[in-house]
This record gives structure tokens, C-alpha cells and sequence, in this order.
């Protein structure tokens, strides 16, 4: 046989070398799909065991829940009913005159927030008695003077709370979105806040480590309690018109069931909405945060202690009404 030429050599390496090209990029395209589709199937699998712990959780927390409703409509509301509620009205409508109590409601209403305790049963009480006119007037008095007291107070400690506040980071990020904006950005986020879960006796000292101004969080807060004081109101009466009827001589008209049936549904699907626009428009107003390139992990949880306008002079006029 006759030697091959140096052509055909070249012709014949460049031919095995592309084969082995080919053969390689095979290989390599094979063995990426076949990670990718381990990697799908792995991710699918964890995905379906996630689900299977969620709904395994959901419905454990569903039959804890009907358990405790159950074991409060046995127990528990017959004894808030008998040694609590009915004493309490009978205490009320003996000890004191309807001007008595109604300062008493409003005092209690605007110290409680100052020492941390919640208001509820004073609006409970105030909606009960009073009803929904001079009851609002009575909630709406006593909680602006119970969100106005802790602001100033918490002036005199800002040091402090920026430094309890510096343990919560969640919290710090969720209380710096306060200050920040134009004077309606803050008046609708205090807003958003006190229509929110977010416990608002905390909220009232939190604030004045950020650069809200005073007039925002006053309007703002008015404006956040409102639909929340028609809500302890409703609820107040609801309660003693159960009270009534289950221990009193009271007894309901077919009317009366369907407008307390229907009521009823409605304050809880406006409170399911108020909560979950609240809980909404927070999440919304950090991802504009983080999207700005103020919030990233490290700041979103860091909140700085910041000079409020007219501080100064606010504090001044606070010392000097004492």
C-alpha cells in the first residue's frame, strides 16, 4: 500500500478531532441536561414536601383552634360573663354616674398606653354604656391623649428605645419606614400602622427615634383609629346584647338575629381587610425600600437615631408645662 499523503493525514486529525469535539459536546449537553433534571426533580420533590408539612401544620393548628373555641364556648364565655361582665356593668351602673364614668373611660383610655397596657376593655366598655355616638367621642378623646402622652415621654428617652430597638430588627426596619417621605407619606403610614397588628402601645414610643414629624403621626393616628373605635364599639354592644339575652329578661326578634347575623359578618370581613391591606402595603412600602437600595439586609434592620424637626422646641414646651 502506498503511504498516505500529508493531505490526507491533515484531513484525517482534523476529522478526529472534530468527531472528538462533537463527542465531547454530546457529553457535555447529556450530562447538563441530566443535572438539570435531577435538579428539577430534586426541587419539585422538596417543593411537595413543603406543601405536605404546610397542609400537615394547617390542619393541626385547624383542630387546635376548634379545640379552644369549643373549650372557651363551654368555659370560657360563661365565666367572662358571669364574673366578669355582668359584675362589671352592675359595679358601673351603682359606683359611679354616667359623667363620672365617662372621665374615668377617658383617663384610662390616655394613661394606659403610657404604661403599656392595652386600651381594649375601656373601648369595650366605652361601646357597651355609652353606645356609638358619645362612645366615639369618649374612645376618640382618650386615645389621642393616649397617643400624644407617650410621644412626648418617649423624647426623654430616645437613647434608650434606639438602643431596646437595636434587639428587634424586624421591628427597627418596620419603624423606619415611619420617617421617611413627604408629610403625606407619613401621615399614611402611621395610618397604615394603626390599622395594622402592629401593637401600637410599642409604636407610640418607637416612633420618636425616627424623623416623623408630630402633626403626621397626630392626623395620622386619628385617622388609623377611627375605623378601629366603631369596631370596639360594635363589638362592645354585640357582647352585652348577648349578655342581655343569655342573662336578663331580653329577648331577640327574628329582626334583630338577622341585622346581628349580618353585622356580624361584616365587622369581621372588614377587619380581615384592614388587617390585610395593612399587612400589604407595609410589605409593599419595604420592597421600595430595598429596590431604592436603602433596605438591603444589613440597613433594613440598622435604624439610625435621627434629629426630629422641632425637637428643641417641643421638648422646651413640654418642660415647661411641668
Amino acid at each position: 500500500m502506498k503511504p498516505e499523503s500529508t493531505d490526507d493525514l491533515e484531513k484525517a486529525n482534523i476529522s478526529s478531532e472534530s468527531h472528538v469535539k462533537e463527542d465531547s459536546e454530546y457529553v457535555r449537553l447529556v450530562i447538563r441536561n441530566e443535572r438539570t433534571d435531577v435538579e428539577t426533580s430534586q426541587s419539585q420533590s422538596q417543593s411537595r414536601k413543603e406543601a405536605i408539612v404546610w397542609w400537615i401544620k394547617a390542619i393541626i393548628w385547624c383542630i387546635f383552634s376548634v379545640i379552644i373555641l369549643l373549650v372557651s364556648i363551654k368555659w370560657g364565655v360563661p365565666f367572662f360573663f358571669e364574673k366578669i361582665l355582668i359584675p362589671t356593668l352592675h359595679w358601673e351602673a351603682t359606683a359611679f354616674g354616667r359623667p363620672v364614668l365617662a372621665l374615668v373611660l377617658v383617663a384610662s383610655l390616655a394613661l394606659f398606653p403610657v404604661f403599656l397596657i392595652p386600651s381594649g376593655p375601656s373601648m369595650w366598655l366605652a361601646g357597651m354604656i355609652f353606645g356609638y355616638g358619645l362612645g366615639f367621642v369618649i374612645i376618640m378623646a382618650g386615645t389621642t391623649v393616649g397617643m400624644i402622652l407617650p410621644y412626648f415621654v418617649g423624647l426623654f428617652f430616645r437613647d434608650r428605645i434606639h438602643q431596646w430597638l437595636k434587639r428587634w430588627p424586624h421591628m427597627a426596619a418596620m419603624i423606619r419606614l415611619v420617617g421617611e417621605g413627604s408629610w403625606f407619606h407619613q401621615f399614611r403610614v402611621v395610618a397604615i400602622f394603626r390599622i395594622s397588628p402592629f401593637p401600637y402601645t410599642v409604636f407610640n414610643y418607637a416612633v420618636v427615634v425616627t424623623k416623623m414629624r408630630f402633626w403626621p403621626y397626630f392626623w395620622g393616628s386619628v385617622a388609623g383609629m377611627a375605623p378601629e373605635s366603631f369596631i370596639y364599639i360594635y363589638s362592645g354592644r354585640l357582647i352585652r346584647t348577648f349578655a342581655d339575652v343569655q342573662y336578663g329578661n331580653h329577648h331577640l326578634t327574628t329582626v334583630e338575629i338577622v341585622y346581628n347575623v349580618i353585622s356580624f359578618i361584616i365587622a369581621i370581613v372588614t377587619i380581615v381587610a384592614f388587617t390585610v391591606y395593612a399587612k400589604r402595603t407595609l410589605r409593599q412600602l419595604e420592597s421600595e425600600e430595598e429596590n431604592n437600595g436603602e433596605g438591603s439586609t444589613s440597613n433594613l434592620g440598622r435604624l439610625e437615631l435621627e434629629t426630629l424637626p422641632m425637637q428643641n422646641s417641643k421638648i422646651s414646651s413640654v418642660w415647661s408645662t411641668l
